[in-house]
């Protein structure tokens, strides 16, 4: 853990140094919720934290680590050279695809079932996808990662909960140049691998996890899933370009009204809740259990409404 921590945060600060000179650099704009000029990139940190830990795993004879880093290499490439300069969203898809492909391999070498090996490779395009869209305020999308991480290392053995402490140690090594005030962002670089490690881990949890259960694994995630699902679930019915830059996200609106941390807060204060009701809810009756969870999940659709209501009553863009 020490070691990812270094790592994450001595990339991280090379790349703040190495992005403006490489013009690597996120401009205010309309559809942005910085007001400043901002590095981006610095979450490459991430993603070699994450290679480097599956090149151990591979070297102590791990089944399937070696595709898992195939994965990371793909998705962490391609955000790498979006960073750069712009990549079509066709390409950035494919490499999401095909790391789908490397992880629903790397379950199957595994032994996973074959609703496990599925369910891996849906998650990668999802997950990674849900947290570019929340790379968009200061320490949100490291700070959502590293509880979810820490959440889904409860039910894990091994290599898995080895994996889980060293995305929660390079997210540790990425939050100082993020919060209070961004001094570099993660770019698509460290939200494609922050989202594509969290695939891993999920993968991993319900291959331990009994299926009777896998629902509660969801519950981490409802803060970043509700909030992109229903996001752009309207824009998609509104007609609206859904996959270009905007601010409508429940976070982005309530970020001009707040402040980055109170809103970064927020969403902390309710996903470590989530974690609190996946642990008790895993020692509940299976019928208490689907209840609580289609309850919170409920919640979490209904504050998302009564926020996206109140932000367009105040007049919030």
């Amino acid at each position: 853990m020490a070691a990812s921590l270094l790592l994450s945060a001595a990339a991280t600060e090379g790349v703040r140094r190495f992005a403006p000179r490489a013009g690597m650099l996120d401009l205010p704009g309309p559809r942005r919720s910085h007001g400043v000029p901002t590095p981006r990139g610095g979450g490459a940190g991430v993603a070699l934290v994450g290679l480097a830990a599956f090149a151990v795993f591979a070297w102590l004879g791990s089944a399937g680590a070696g595709w898992m880093g195939a994965g990371l290499l793909l998705v962490a490439a391609a955000g790498w050279r979006d960073d750069r300069r712009p990549l079509a969203p066709g390409w950035r898809l494919a490499a999401q695809l095909l790391a789908g492909v490397c992880l629903a391999l790397a379950l199957a070498r595994a032994q996973a079932a074959p609703a496990v090996v599925v369910l891996g490779f849906v998650a990668v395009p999802v997950l990674v996808n849900a947290w570019n869209f929340i790379d968009g305020i200061d320490g949100l999308a490291a700070s959502q990662a590293l509880l979810c991480a820490l959440a889904l290392a409860w039910g894990l053995q091994e290599a898995g909960r080895w994996l889980a402490l060293a995305l929660i140690a390079a997210c540790l090594g990425f939050l100082p140049f993020n919060v209070p005030r961004a001094r570099v962002f993660a770019g698509d670089v460290g939200s494609s691998a922050l989202g594509y490690l969290l695939a891993c881990l999920l993968g991993l949890a319900l291959q331990a996890c009994p299926p009777a259960r896998w629902p509660l694994l969801a519950l981490p995630l409802a803060a970043v899933l509700v909030d992109t699902g229903l996001t752009l679930l309207r824009r998609i019915l509104r007609r609206e370009r859904w996959w270009q830059p905007h601010l409508q996200h429940l976070y982005q609106r309530w970020a001009r009204a707040l402040g980055h941390p109170r809103v970064t807060l927020r969403y902390a204060a309710w996903t470590a809740l989530a974690i609190a009701c996946m642990v008790w809810l895993q020692t509940v009756p299976i019928a208490w259990a689907y209840g609580g969870c289609g309850a919170f999940l409920g919640a979490s659709t209904w504050l998302w409404w009564r926020g996206q209501a109140r932000a367009g009553a105040e007049g919030v863009a």
